[in-house]
This record gives structure tokens, sequence and C-alpha cells, in this order.
């Protein structure tokens, strides 16, 4: 079970990294030091409520949002053009000529073979 300093500092962590935020900005824009910060992320100190006000300011969110129970998805753009690159991949496949289609297909494979091999 997650405890609340662990998903305050988790949510911070995941807004201030899809604003691109360093986290030496963050806590120069909150007038703190960047140790501190790191360690609120980390789920070991628990800011006061004046200071998770001025986060929640810095962050562009609204202070509630902080503590949201959903997690914040980092790379929820990055998934949806893949899927949608796949997806219109399949749609281009399908328009082809029978030839053409097992050329193609096996191109797409590799092309995502690669992508996952890229992650891993």
């Amino acid at each position: 079970m997650t405890s609340i300093r662990e998903l305050l500092g988790s949510n911070i962590r995941a807004y201030r990294n899809n604003l691109g935020i360093s986290q030496a900005k963050l806590a120069e824009m909150i007038n703190i030091a960047t140790n501190y910060l790191g360690l609120i992320e980390g789920g070991k100190k628990f800011p006061s409520a004046c200071m998770i006000e001025r986060i929640a300011l810095a962050l562009g969110k609204d202070t509630p949002d902080l503590f949201a129970v959903t997690p914040v998805q980092q790379d929820w753009k990055e998934r949806i053009l893949q899927k949608m690159n796949t997806l219109i991949d399949e749609e281009l496949i399908s328009l082809r000529p029978e030839e053409d289609k097992t050329q193609c297909q096996k191109s797409v494979a590799n092309t995502c073979a690669i992508g996952a091999e890229a992650k891993d």
C-alpha cells in the first residue's frame, strides 16, 4: 500500500517531468533546496500545507491534483502516437495489392521488433 507521502511525491515528480522541468528548476521556483525536493518526491519527507500549495502553483495544478490516486501517465502521448501509427500502418497494408502486403507486413513487424528492443 502506498503512503500519502509516496503518492504526493510520485505525483509531483510525474507532473514535473511532464512539464520538462528539472528538480533543480522546480526547487528554485518554490525556493527550497533541491535535495529537500528530492526527499519529498521520494516519499521520505512530507511538506507543509503552505509548501504543497507553492508546489501546486509552480506546476500549474490545483492542490488536490497532487494527491490524485490515479497515476499520472507520463508517456501517454508517446503511447497514443505509437498506437495511431500502428493503426495507420495496418490500414495502409490493407489498401495495398496482395503482392505488396507480405513485404509490407514484414517491414512493419521488423519495425515493431526494433522498437520493442529499444525499450528494453
